[in-house]
């Protein structure tokens, strides 16, 4: 299961809740198609400190995050993880096994979307489907739209579901400047993908499509 997450413009409060609800429903992995892109650093160092009690960051902690650091540089990749997402942040380890978790992208208005080194776009397989995770939906080429099936984005009020001939395009709604602050689910089904949205106190708001994948050719909103 995949955590669908978008434009908390500064809520770390409500990224919080999402994860917490998302992480609740099985969701392994998470996507956040941006606004604000620093959002997802500064949750979690706001959980580390949580974690530690509120206390400062003291040259203690500083030596054991140095010593895990260098630790984990020498150690072999690390495959993904399946297991359930991360509840605790305490440690520079936590940290980078939460980071980890997520794919993200850059808003028009954030620095990172100016640096080359940082995707605007995202590609990944999931199930059988190739999805494009992006901001904004405008960023789209012919080319993308000629290669993914699945269009994932934010800069939308509310979690949403059109499909345009083969194609799908879901947005999981507003964490932060919408009606309600809401968050999705999506899920491999078989060999198809199900999206879910969901209030961030566990109300469904968008009942569970289906998404026929390389089936179909109609034009629908939903």
């Amino acid at each position: 299961m995949i955590g669908v997450l978008s434009d908390s413009h500064g809520d770390l409060a409500a990224l919080n809740a999402a994860y917490e609800l998302l992480r609740g429903k099985g969701a392994r992995r998470f996507l956040f198609a941006g606004a604000r892109y620093a959002d997802l650093d500064e949750w979690v160092l706001s959980r580390r400190e949580k974690s530690r009690g509120g206390r400062e960051y003291s040259d203690m902690d500083f030596l054991a995050d140095v010593s895990q650091w260098l630790v984990s540089q020498d150690a072999p990749p690390r495959p993904p993880s399946l297991k359930e997402a991360p509840a605790d942040f305490a440690s520079e380890e936590d940290r980078q096994l939460v980071l980890e978790r997520f794919a993200r992208v850059p808003e028009r208005d954030s620095l990172q979307y100016r640096d080359p080194s940082v995707p605007r776009k995202l590609l990944d397989m999931v199930g059988d489907a190739l999805c494009c995770l992006v901001h904004d939906k405008n960023d789209l080429t012919r080319e993308d739209l000629l290669n993914a099936s699945v269009f994932i984005h934010g800069k939308e009020p509310e979690p949403k579901v059109v499909q345009i001939g083969p194609r799908y395009f879901l947005t999981p709604g507003r964490l932060a400047g919408a009606a309600e602050q809401t968050c999705a689910l999506l899920e491999k089904v078989d060999h198809q993908l199900r999206f879910t949205a969901f209030r961030l106190d566990g109300h469904v708001v968008l009942e569970p499509q289906l998404l026929q994948i390389g089936r179909g050719t109609k034009l629908s909103v939903k």
